[in-house]
């Protein structure tokens, strides 16, 4: 007979880590990531701040699990289906506009996490990196069909689109009224082989 008490107890912490990531991911979508505290993710939970900080190492590790959770239910959400990743990174600059909060949130988090210390440098670069292959084969797709210029490299092109996404957001953040959207199209449509003459 084996004793079951540990999985029992992994199981009830992971539930509450999953508690504590979407009651954050709510609190900030609502409230921003200025407007936001520690406390009132602890309140939404039922915890102290001390509490929150026994499952996640900092308020910062909690932050950039949080992007995870987010990139987690985007790609779920965003997915094409014919695969073209840069349909789904369109996607998600459309979306953007429904969540400021969380808009925010990233874009301070890839600033702050440049420090090799910051609990999100690994995830940040991580997340450029995956993005960057992704979005790279599927430029490299449309290149195969003729729907892309080949004249220019897919791993540049990728890192440019990414560049103009995380770009947008940031001019975003300070004028609402930019279609981010309409800009990011535009950057994409950039890519198309041009018209015969």
């Amino acid at each position: 007979m084996t004793n079951d008490a540990p999985p029992r107890r992994y199981a009830k912490g992971d539930a509450r880590r999953r508690e504590i990531l979407a009651a954050a991911l709510r609190v900030i979508s609502e409230r921003g990531y200025r407007n936001s505290s520690l406390q009132e993710i602890a309140d939404a939970v039922g915890l102290t701040k001390a509490g929150v900080l026994h499952y996640f190492d900092s308020r910062e590790g909690l932050l950039a699990e949080v992007l995870r959770e987010r990139d987690a239910a985007d790609s779920a959400d965003f997915t094409p289906t014919d695969g073209d990743v840069v349909e789904l990174l369109s996607g998600a600059v459309r979306h953007n506009h429904e969540v400021p909060g969380l808009v925010e949130l990233y874009s301070r988090l890839v600033v702050e996490s440049e420090s090799l210390e910051h609990p999100g440098h690994a995830y940040i670069g991580e997340r450029y990196k995956d993005l960057e292959t992704r979005v790279g084969e599927a430029i490299r797709q449309r290149q195969a069909a003729g729907t892309a210029r080949t004249d220019i490299d897919p791993a540049v092109a990728a890192r440019l689109l990414i560049a103009v996404s995380d770009g947008l957001q940031l001019q975003w953040m300070h004028d609402r009224t930019m279609d981010m959207t309409e800009a990011f199209d535009a950057a994409v449509a950039l890519l198309a082989p041009p018209a015969a003459s």
